[in-house]
């Protein structure tokens, strides 16, 4: 070989090397940006909308509560001072929401690795935890009319829950709005990789579970109004006044409903249950339908907060495949597990040879222990 060959061929190593290193880095770069955007669009901006919508129904259901609460004492209603009663729980659940978002901006620490956003959910269970109080109050109060019914002033019972009922009406639809333009925000952009993100938007993820919770309130609030309304125009059409406990009885049951339903969703995700819509199954045949991926076991799929899903797991693949080709890989899978959901994945390359992998069963999950079971399992994990 003549100096000039090996000159050309060094030349033509150097550039292979380096177009390598180039599609190496513009995969990273693409996987990163794709995956820093669509958390950004998933978390902060999208709360933006709802805290301008949390804001305005706060001052709004702040200020007729003090009306319906006066306008109860007044008349001598129960539907009106329970649903007075319940427009305070509005207030102090709207007023946390907004804090949960505000607080949730905040950046990940040394000592809160995941930030704040786990606080909209605590905040969540919260909200659901009052409004289950709430409708065991209105049974109790309710109960006590039954068997004594006090007089009540109907036709200002009347007037004051037709303007309650328009208020909540309000406050619903600016709710409603400010969640639908968020959502639709979230997922308007088209960029580098349209197609993931268009299968991201088909999927259908959950709500946020922290404005649910108040918007559930609102709701309920709003049913309430309704039914102090009919209650009073059965009391001045037929004279029943036992009508004003029984709506209050039809109301509580609705409130305690919506109360259990966002207290069990915030619990399952503190428990970091599988978030809803997402199949294990699914998960392991996504990853599996790559060619270079020969198994995947220590899967674990969880909630950070509602609609911010992330997932941890092992891969088993060839032994021979070189530290570039396994980022490679882990940046394609990362762009898999968008298609499904899933905005943060911690993914553990090993090959089949590696004594943790041989110690392992076929179970997709594991248990999670504080100390290993024997010689050959790794720390933490009970196969």
């Amino acid at each position: 070989m003549t100096i000039e060959d090996s000159k050309a061929n060094a030349t033509h190593a150097m550039h292979q090397s380096a177009a390598d290193t180039h599609e190496h880095k513009h995969d990273e770069q693409n996987s990163h940006d794709h995956d820093s955007h669509l958390e950004q669009t998933i978390a902060p901006q999208d709360t933006k909308g709802y805290q301008r919508t949390l804001l305005f129904s706060f001052v709004i259901i702040t200020g007729y509560m003090f009306v319906e609460a006066i306008g109860g004492w007044l008349t001598g209603s129960l539907a009106l001072l329970s649903d007075a009663g319940h427009m305070l729980s509005d207030a102090v659940a709207l007023g946390a929401t907004l804090m949960a978002f505000k607080i949730g901006e905040r950046a990940a620490t040394h000592q809160k690795t995941f930030g704040y956003k786990r606080f909209e959910i605590l905040v969540a269970t919260v909200n659901g935890a009052t409004l289950v109080i709430i409708a065991l109050m209105i049974f109790y109060e309710a109960i006590k009319r039954f068997n004594a019914p006090p007089d009540i002033a109907t036709q200002g019972m009347l007037i004051i829950a037709t303007i309650g009922m328009l208020v909540n009406i309000l406050v619903a639809w600016l709710m409603h709005r400010g969640s639908h333009n968020g959502e639709a925000h979230g997922h308007s952009h088209e960029g580098h990789d349209t197609k993931a993100i268009n299968n991201i938007a088909d999927t259908k993820e959950p709500v946020n579970l922290n404005m649910q919770s108040a918007y559930l309130h609102v709701l309920s609030d709003l049913m309430g109004s309704v039914a102090a309304i009919i209650a009073a125009l059965l009391m001045m059409s037929f004279g029943w006044v036992w009508a004003d406990a029984a709506a209050s009885i039809i109301v509580a049951i609705l409130i305690l409903f919506s109360g259990y339903r966002v207290v069990r969703d915030s619990v399952h995700i503190l428990m970091e249950g599988t978030p809803t819509g997402i199949s294990l199954i699914t998960v392991e045949q996504t990853l599996i339908a790559h060619p270079q991926v020969q198994k995947v076991h220590d899967l674990h799929v969880w909630s950070i907060t509602s609609g911010l899903n992330a997932l941890s797991c092992h891969v088993v693949v060839d032994g021979e495949m070189n530290i570039h080709e396994s980022s490679l890989l882990i940046a394609n899978l990362e762009q898999r597990l968008l298609t499904l959901g899933i905005h943060h994945a911690t993914i553990q390359v090993e090959s089949s040879s590696h004594p943790q992998t041989k110690s392992h069963s076929d179970a997709l999950v594991c248990n999670i222990s504080a100390q290993a079971t024997d010689n050959s399992s790794h720390v933490g994990h009970n196969h």
